[in-house]
């Protein structure tokens, strides 16, 4: 039998799994490819020589209002030569070789639906030299999806879907897209116009997007470039452009397992997002399993991705389940069996996930037999006056949130016989979410045996939440 630690809680929980199992840990079973060797120097080069846009110096001159625009601290990383450390300080320089005046330079944290940044947590991922230089000027700013003084409603674009974007944004002359290409269940990759479509948009254009009716597609599981989902956040983002008359000045980084750059591409987001996604593809899409598998094993702790109590959030649970379902579908069996463990001791943290207690009780009663059925909510939750004021002045996710997520949430069910959560403390979650609950995975594997026999192929995935997924794939398959 082999011995694997899966990650549980704020720890970690061994299992003993069959000597057939395979394990997948990503950057190390597959090495990434090489990472930039002067980061500073070649994301100076990208920015001097930007795809299908002016340089910055041809764009701006005193007096222009240049509005730069870096993701929250979901991705991207906090090391010092991380993407938005290195990129921001060459793009300032440039402008104010340029003529603009630095008082005349905005940065905003493109938040969207996400809990607003805290000083501290703007202060790291930004570093010292910059936020000093630019937070106490009140030059940085969280996107506020809710301030309608600073939303510009910009219609509908050509796709049908509605566009309300950050007023500055709008009315910059520079308008500065930091950007990280980082494998992402949601429409393959992060950056791009997916940066702008969700992060200083309104929960109106989220919600023609992030929905039953575009994520419960074929053409979303398994994941990929070309899904409905990635044409609307393009639509959304050249509608955008249309609008402001000018492009952005897109910065993406294509990072690695460790959120280091692998390459950076600068310039017009139509142009640049299939050249990022070129080299991305190498790290993201990876060629490596012989066989489908029966049984996808993985551990989930308590503090990731969105923040602490995600692991435990029983949405935001299901939601993390299904997502590896989207990324590795190509190489899972129809109705494959998940085992995941987690304290799953109903912890839902109210304070940063406002919403999801009073849509996870919902969940409970009212003939929502699944998740979809509370989609008819959303709006009605999206207004809700408490949840607001906690989105924009107490650090917590906007109500619209839980719904984009419980979108996800439902696949797993679409895609699984079963799914088992070993460890849980309160099990009662689990299970009120649709789950099966087991005290250990060799318990889980026994009951398992219903759906997928004796003796099935297994997949462990013993760093799923502690590095960047990659999208697993066939080893003779084609992407």
């Amino acid at each position: 039998m082999k011995k694997i630690a899966f990650e549980y809680g704020e720890g970690l929980l061994e299992a003993e799994l069959p000597d057939q199992t395979d394990v997948f840990v990503p950057g190390e079973t597959v090495p990434d490819p090489p990472v930039l060797r002067d980061i500073s120097k070649a994301t100076r080069e990208s920015i001097l020589n930007p795809i299908g846009v002016l340089p910055i110096s041809q764009q701006v001159k005193k007096g222009s209002k240049v509005a730069i625009v870096f993701p929250d601290r979901v991705k991207g990383g906090f090391q010092e030569n991380s993407h938005r450390k290195v990129a921001i300080p060459i793009i300032i320089e440039e402008c104010l070789k340029a003529g603009v005046e630095k008082r005349d330079i905005q940065l905003i944290c493109s938040n969207g639906l996400h809990r607003k940044m805290t000083r501290e947590e703007i202060q790291k991922i930004l570093g010292d030299e910059l936020f000093n230089e630019f937070w106490w000027s009140h030059q940085i700013a969280n996107h506020d999806s809710e301030n309608w003084n600073n939303l510009v409603d910009l219609g509908f674009d050509e796709m049908g879907n509605p566009v309300i974007m950050n007023k500055d944004v709008y009315a910059a002359d520079l308008a500065v897209l930091i950007g990280h290409v980082l494998g992402n269940p949601y429409g393959g990759y992060s950056g791009g116009y997916k940066h702008c479509a969700t992060g200083i948009s309104h929960w109106k254009s989220i919600a023609s997007h992030h929905v039953p009716y575009v994520m419960h597609r074929d053409d979303f599981t398994p994941v990929n470039n070309h899904s409905l989902m990635r044409r609307k956040f393009d639509s959304i983002g050249q509608h955008m452009e249309k609008c402001m008359g000018k492009k952005f000045f897109t910065c993406d980084a294509v990072l690695d397992t460790y959120q280091r750059q692998i390459a950076v591409f600068t310039g017009y987001a139509k142009e640049i997002q299939p050249l990022s996604w070129e080299i991305a593809d190498q790290r993201t899409y990876v060629p490596w399993a012989r066989k489908k598998y029966d049984v996808l094993v993985f551990g989930m702790p308590q503090n990731f991705h969105y923040g602490n109590g995600m692991g435990t959030n029983p949405i935001l649970m299901m939601q993390a389940i299904s997502a590896q379902i989207v990324r590795h579908k190509r190489i899972l069996k129809d109705n494959c069996v998940v085992i995941c463990s987690s304290i799953c001791n109903g912890y839902f943290h109210d304070e940063e996930f406002p919403a999801y207690r009073t849509v996870y009780e919902l969940f409970q009663k009212d003939y929502h037999n699944v998740l979809p059925d509370l989609e008819k909510y959303g709006e009605y939750l999206a207004h809700n006056q408490k949840f607001i004021d906690k989105y924009r002045f107490n650090f917590g996710y906007h109500p619209y949130h839980t719904f984009s997520m419980i979108s996800c949430a439902h696949i797993a069910e679409k895609h699984c016989a079963a799914i088992y959560v070993v460890g849980a403390y309160e099990p009662g979650y689990a299970r009120s979410m649709g789950m099966k609950t087991r005290a250990t995975f060799a318990e889980a594997l026994q009951d398992a045996e219903k759906y997928v026999g004796k003796t099935p192929n297994i997949l462990a995935l013993p760093r799923t939440f502690k590095t960047a997924s990659v999208h697993l794939g066939l080893k003779e398959g084609e992407f």
